[in-house]
């Protein structure tokens, strides 16, 4: 029987703490659109992208209306486009300006899979698509890619972190001029997984079916409130008062991936039951931690308090959800998250404790703004350590870093909406140009042998 209570508490947990399922994300496949012509593998992927997500945002919006939940993004995530490049040869940029048109003609916000595999080494198709991504975010506007570099199985393909720092850098040189959104749009993974609804970094990973819903979860604000109502309670109870919450918010982003699965007709894929926060006041990850008894985030504790969280959340949101999957635990990322920006403000907050943090939390160092003199040497190197933290701890870990173009530490880049802003965070200037011009990959580390 359904309780009124229940109803007044979600209700609340909507108008008043920003509770909302941060995205509905339909995954396609383009396997079967490859073709030896790159003119004519373009058409089968705008036509099957815009087949398929005809009604994918009016369909939200529906279930919008009808439930009182707010949708905030409508998203797509298709194949990584390297695996269609290599049976058509030509150049990758037709399918980004491809991409971007299907994605407008949907409606929807972003369309992630501008992206590549190459944990254990370059195939056909993936160094091009790779060296044409700071073009390819340039002249788009709704397109986002990401490039998997390392994994537990295969290790770190330190011949693609190289490239990708400089990729990096290119990606900001070209964007400079528009907001940095080159950069922005761009992660790099360790252990990415294959059904993530979130972006920049969603694909459509091989093993999917033809076409999927996946639903991103969203409730700092929630959590951060029901905290606030046992500031006496020890940490057993706190950890006990996430899992409640984080089953309750899963509950409503399962009700919504169904009922978007079933009016689309297709396969349910999972929830994400990430904690994804934005920079409105109440919808902070960091202020979460600071509920729980720390001064500021940054402070000595963090990461035991962050490692709580996280845990606690995939305990309440798993029982919840007939599918969880994607990365599924507390996002940390810096200019998108309010309580992280006005630590990463005060100093509180360095890359060196972000880096600690990314061993407990989901993903890693996301949307972090660094000097714009930054080496592509050194951002290699953050990349290189981040991929460690994965590889080791059989998790998925991602680097998002912006470098600020003609903006120096201590300043502050603007973003606006959801992307939020970004004071400039000092990084560690010692070189590790040596070790990263090495080449080669990282070994698998021994627990990788689990057959």
């Amino acid at each position: 029987m359904i309780n009124t209570k229940d109803i007044l508490e979600t209700i609340n947990m909507i108008q008043d703490e920003n509770l909302d399922i941060r995205t509905v994300t339909m995954g396609i496949s383009l396997l079967d659109c490859a073709s030896s012509d790159i003119k004519v593998s373009c058409e089968r992927i705008y036509d099957k992208i815009t087949k398929k997500a005809e009604k994918l945002v009016v369909t939200a919006e529906q279930i919008e209306k009808e439930y009182g939940i707010p949708i905030i993004n409508k998203r797509i995530s298709v194949t990584p486009i390297a695996m269609i490049c290599a049976s058509s040869g030509g150049d990758p940029i037709e399918y980004a300006k491809t991409l971007d048109r299907a994605a407008k003609a949907v409606g929807v916000n972003f369309l992630g899979g501008y992206s590549a595999l190459v944990q254990k080494g370059f195939a056909k198709g993936d160094e091009e698509l790779i060296r044409s991504i700071p073009e390819a975010l340039s002249i788009t506007e709704r397109v986002c890619s990401s490039v998997n570099i390392g994994s537990t199985k295969a290790g770190i393909n330190m011949d693609a972190v190289a490239l990708m720092g400089k990729i990096i850098r290119e990606c900001a040189e070209a964007t400079k001029d528009s907001g940095l959104w080159g950069p922005a749009k761009l992660v790099v993974f360790c252990n990415a997984p294959d059904d993530n609804p979130f972006m920049a970094g969603a694909f459509h990973g091989a093993g999917e079916p033809d076409c999927v819903i996946n639903v991103g979860v969203s409730g700092p604000g929630v959590v951060r409130s029901a905290l606030s109502k046992i500031p006496d309670a020890n940490i057993t109870e706190v950890a006990d008062m996430v899992k409640k919450t984080a089953f309750k918010i899963t509950r409503m982003g399962q009700l919504v991936a169904t009922q978007a699965a079933e009016r689309l007709g297709v396969p349910f894929g999972i929830v994400d039951l990430s904690l994804a926060p934005t920079p409105a006041v109440g919808d902070s990850v960091a202020h979460i931690l600071e509920e729980m008894g720390l001064e500021q985030c940054g402070a000595c504790g963090t990461t035991a308090c962050l490692a709580l969280l996280n845990d606690a959340v995939k305990k309440g949101g798993v029982m919840a959800s007939s599918h969880v999957g994607g990365l599924s635990g507390a996002f940390i990322p810096v200019s998108e998250d309010a309580g992280m920006i006005d630590a990463a403000r005060s100093g509180a907050l360095k890359i060196e404790k972000l880096e600690a943090m990314t061993a407990v939390c989901s993903v890693g160092l996301d949307m972090i703004a660094v000097p714009g003199d930054t080496s592509a040497e050194i951002i290699s190197g953050i990349i290189a350590d981040e991929a460690a933290i994965g590889m080791v701890n059989s998790k998925t870990t991602a680097v998002r870093i912006i470098p600020a173009i003609g903006v120096k530490d201590g300043e502050e880049i603007e973003f606006g909406g959801l992307f939020g802003s970004c004071p400039i965070m000092k990084v560690n200037t010692y070189s590790p140009a040596k070790f990263i011009s090495r080449g080669g990959r990282i070994p698998a580390p021994l627990q990788s042998l689990k057959n």
